[in-house]
């Protein structure tokens, strides 16, 4: 049902994100400068700078927080994550700012309940342990006048997002509308020009052959690998989970900090170093799903250009619950263009697959034309079946659209879909009905997510707008961090 809706309810998601994830800075607010463009800084919004010690420092924050290590808060996938939180909560500061948006007592007071560090302070008689209070503030460098400004602030920006991200559509009749264009059916018939039924009368030459090898050796090439050493971190189960806990962070530690070598930890942890030649981008071949080198995340991390060109040991990645992996690249083999003997075969099949493939979209061009001339005609097609946006049967993405948006009034029509590497397909649309007795359930349901959709792309304009206001400017690419980035 509405599948091109569902396909953005990801989008949503993010959105919505927003009003139930606090900001990063649960207290406190960063604080602005005015110098001049730095090597440290990144972006810059409403000249104020966004510096790579404020992503660290929040990254490092951020990965303490889910319980994560350091390794992880300095991998650039990460910090680029904490990055786009710190740009997207800059420009809603901004826009609450410029907004001048006040937020009353009453609705402060209610917000500082719902937060689990303030709820523990009342006692059981139902007064507020106002030291405790001033001690975690001092506990994170803050007095009773900065946190009531952070905690207002924060309340500001949800209360905009919230009220942004509710956006409606404001008449239930274009929704009823969007729902009957999806409901609408057509009747067609399908009648196949395939490649595969032309191959017998295609017979490339040897020039044709070498000719097309010696332009397309992209094809016809043995595929980058690598040689790789691993260690692997297995929990005991009679083992106490704080003390594996310890091992991990150990494990993920030391083969970051020594990145030329598994053997320190392996050492220190009783680990095997283990080996693996030929492991492509794709993996290691015939190997079971609970391979150490199987999963996806070590397989991109080894063929990064950290383990490919300075051999270093690649960031611990935990596959599975209680597992924990790291490995380098010992040899790295590039991908080689593999000689015409070897691949003569290979080279013949693709030559005379797409010789047959033009032949068929020849001849749907000639009938297409007899078509036009006699719309009538429908010898050779297949028989008739019904089709929808909500109920495609077999026709996907350009095929569903040109049939979909034939006009009803000039019927029966055709329509010429191409197929690359397959063929064509010509579609005769002869009528087009409305369905009856639609659950009203599937219609609410559609409504909902088109509301949503709507929602999404107001947020996506107020942030586009905003971003122009605040003049934001990309200063510098986000970097590794240094030694010199603060924390």
């Amino acid at each position: 049902m509405f599948d091109t809706v569902r396909k953005h309810q990801r989008i949503l998601q993010l959105v919505l994100m927003l009003l139930i994830v606090p900001s990063f800075a649960f207290f406190g607010i960063s604080s602005y400068s005015s110098f001049l463009d730095k090597e440290t800084d990144i972006v810059k919004v409403n000249g104020k700078p966004i510096t790579a010690q404020e992503v660290d420092s929040a990254a490092k924050r951020q990965a303490e927080r889910v319980g994560g290590n350091a390794q992880i808060a300095q991998s650039l996938q990460f910090r680029q994550a904490i990055l786009n939180e710190l740009l997207q909560q800059r420009i809603l500061g901004f826009a609450v700012s410029n907004l001048r948006l006040q937020v009353g007592k009453e609705a402060l007071v209610k917000s500082l309940q719902n937060i689990p560090q303030i709820r523990a302070l009342y006692k059981q008689d139902g007064s507020f342990d106002d030291a405790r209070f001033k001690q975690l503030l001092a506990s994170n460098g803050l007095n009773e006048d900065q946190f009531y400004a952070s905690q207002a602030f924060d309340l500001k920006i949800s209360q905009l997002v919230n009220s942004v991200a509710r956006t409606e559509i404001g008449s239930p009749k274009l929704s009823e509308i969007i729902s009957t264009l999806y409901e609408t059916e057509r009747q067609v018939q399908a009648l196949s020009f395939d490649a595969k039924d032309y191959l017998s009368k295609v017979n490339p030459s040897q020039e044709d052959l070498q000719a097309f090898y010696n332009a397309n050796t992209k094809l016809f090439e043995s595929p980058e690998y690598v040689d790789v050493e691993y260690i692997v971190l297995k929990a005991d189960p009679k083992e106490d989970a704080k003390v594996f806990g310890e091992k991990a962070d150990q494990f993920a530690n030391m083969t970051y900090d020594q990145s030329d070598s598994l053997k320190p930890a392996a050492d220190k942890l009783k680990l095997s170093v283990q080996t693996q030649k030929g492991v492509t981008r794709s993996g290691v071949t015939g190997a079971a799903k609970d391979h150490p080198l199987a999963n996806p995340k070590v397989v991109q991390s080894l063929f990064g250009d950290d383990a490919v060109k300075n051999k270093r040991n690649i960031e611990a990645v935990q596959t599975s619950p209680g597992v924990f992996v790291s490995a380098r690249v010992v040899i790295f083999h590039p991908a080689q263009t593999l000689p015409y003997k070897d691949v003569a075969a290979e080279v013949k099949r693709q030559v005379s697959q797409r010789m047959a493939e033009k032949l068929a979209i020849s001849a749907a061009a000639v009938r297409y034309a007899s078509l036009e001339q006699d719309p009538k005609g429908a010898t050779g097609f297949a028989s008739p079946i019904w089709v929808s946006r909500n109920k495609p049967a077999n026709l996907v993405g350009g095929a569903l659209d040109q049939v979909m948006s034939t006009n009803p009034d000039k019927l029966p029509a055709l329509v010429s879909v191409q197929n690359p590497g397959v063929g064509t397909i010509l579609y005769r649309v002869d009528q087009v009905r409305q369905t009856t007795g639609i659950d009203a359930k599937v219609h609410k349901a559609q409504a909902q997510q088109i509301q949503a959709l709507a929602a999404q792309s107001e947020f996506a304009g107020f942030m586009a707008y905003w971003r122009d206001v605040a003049g934001v400017k990309i200063i510098n690419p986000l970097k590794p961090p240094s030694s010199s980035s603060g924390s």
